[in-house]
């Protein structure tokens, strides 16, 4: 299995596929991420995410009446100390507009790219190479960091 390569400091930007992964324990995302959370525990990396996290994780929870789930993600996304999430405000939603009409963006990727542009996040993590369109954005795509190890 592949290694991520995390900066030693600096922000890191979550999507919404490395939230659901750790937080569903999928393997071998779950171990992959492993490293990226101890180091937010220790204080080396702040992590973050767009309020958007709260809408795209929730919704299966609450579907499937999973209130263990729902409760774990709602713990992580609005208690821990390990991520903090960004409002969509008013300046989110101006460049995502941008981005939206230069890259091909679907609404809610261009929400989470933005947000992690406006953030100054050094590095964004995810599971869509789509992001990659967006310039000034360094991308990590797990499923790459997965394959490039075999």
């Amino acid at each position: 299995m592949g290694q991520l390569v995390l900066p030693n400091t600096g922000l890191i930007y979550m999507d919404a596929s490395p939230i659901i992964y750790s937080v569903e324990k999928i393997e071998p995302y779950s171990s992959l991420l492993q490293p990226l959370w101890l180091a937010a525990q220790a204080g080396n990396l702040r992590l973050l995410g767009s309020e958007l996290l709260l809408l795209e994780t929730l919704v299966k929870p609450i579907q499937n009446q999973d209130h263990i789930l729902e409760a774990t993600f709602r713990q992580l996304l609005t208690a821990s100390r390990e991520l903090h999430l960004v409002p969509i405000g008013t300046d989110v939603l101006e460049q995502a507009i941008h981005l939206r009409s230069t890259t091909g963006l679907k609404t809610p990727d261009a929400i989470h790219a933005a947000t992690a542009l406006i953030s100054g996040c050094t590095l964004f993590v995810t599971n869509d190479s789509g992001f990659r369109r967006v310039a000034g954005l360094t991308v990590i795509v797990l499923q790459e960091v997965l394959t490039a190890s075999n």
